[in-house]
């Protein structure tokens, strides 16, 4: 029990970010591990060259890694974005721009879960018109996800670091997959529960998963406080982990957490228990 029966992938967006992104996937895959995550790597343009996304394909078919997850354009993230889907203007037709791009990428390389960042309340902006602009959105996300096999996943994220993003809890993002699946009829969006974000917001994770597996599609933890590696806080991940198995979730556990070194940062887990099986 405890790690060694997870199944991890390291987001390449957050840890090796001192490689150029193509370096990444062999860094993880050296370090013994065989599935990685994204967030979506051209902050500036949701349509990138088909040379760039073939040059990212590459990188990862010949590292043997296996891409898990994709984020579909969230705007400047990292930095002062959070996601698209509910900013007017622009940022939404960015998103609706990169949705089949994201969902084609995805299927090009066997990756099933694709995540929408909802985005920032903007000032100025009804937050009722910015809710009914995602849920438009999420219903074509969640329908070009559908046509690759793939779920959509909607997350939770946490107020002291993103205080202007509205889903702050867990139940505030189930609530939109729950919206999205009645626009859809599809069922394919899922809460992606990150460990992390929910505790920074005092939720109480043992009730979350107890709740809420069901509904989950992915897992993403951190350590807290400061968002390290599991071991450098005060998060019991290895009972929450644990729990997570117990009620029935046997997907992807994304390590979204930072750390100087990556490679160093990974000594809490056996070698032998980083390939996903």
């Amino acid at each position: 029990m405890g790690y060694t029966d997870q199944r991890f992938d390291v987001n390449l967006s957050i840890l090796y970010t001192e490689l150029p992104l193509l370096e990444r996937p062999a860094a993880a895959a050296a370090a013994g591990f065989t599935a990685v995550e994204l967030w979506w790597p051209w902050i500036d343009t949701p349509t990138p060259a088909q040379a760039e996304l073939d040059a990212l394909k590459k990188a990862l078919e010949d590292a043997g890694t296996q891409l898990v997850g994709l984020n579909f354009y969230a705007g400047q993230l990292p930095g002062p974005d959070r996601g698209a889907v509910s900013v007017p203007g622009e940022e939404s037709e960015r998103f609706r721009a990169n949705v089949d791009v994201a969902a084609d990428f995805a299927a090009s390389v066997g990756c099933k879960a694709l995540n929408a960042l909802y985005g920032n309340r903007v000032e100025g902006v009804d937050p009722a018109v910015q809710d009914e602009l995602a849920l438009e959105n999420l219903v074509v996300a969640a329908r070009a996800a559908d046509r690759v096999g793939a779920i959509l996943l909607i997350e939770t994220l946490n107020k002291p670091e993103s205080p202007l993003y509205p889903l702050v809890s867990a139940p505030s993002a189930i609530e939109v997959v729950d919206k999205v699946n009645a626009a859809t009829g599809l069922g394919n969006a899922k809460f992606l529960l990150d460990l992390y974000h929910l505790a920074m917001n005092d939720e109480d994770l043992s009730e979350v998963i107890e709740k809420y597996a069901a509904k989950t599609g992915h897992v993403q933890i951190a350590d807290k406080p400061g968002r390290g590696a599991p071991g450098t806080g005060e998060l019991p991940l290895e009972d929450l982990l644990d729990q997570l198995r117990k009620v029935g979730y046997d997907g992807y556990v994304g390590l979204e957490y930072k750390a100087a070194d990556a490679a160093a940062s990974f000594a809490w887990l056996p070698a032998e228990a980083r390939a996903a099986e």
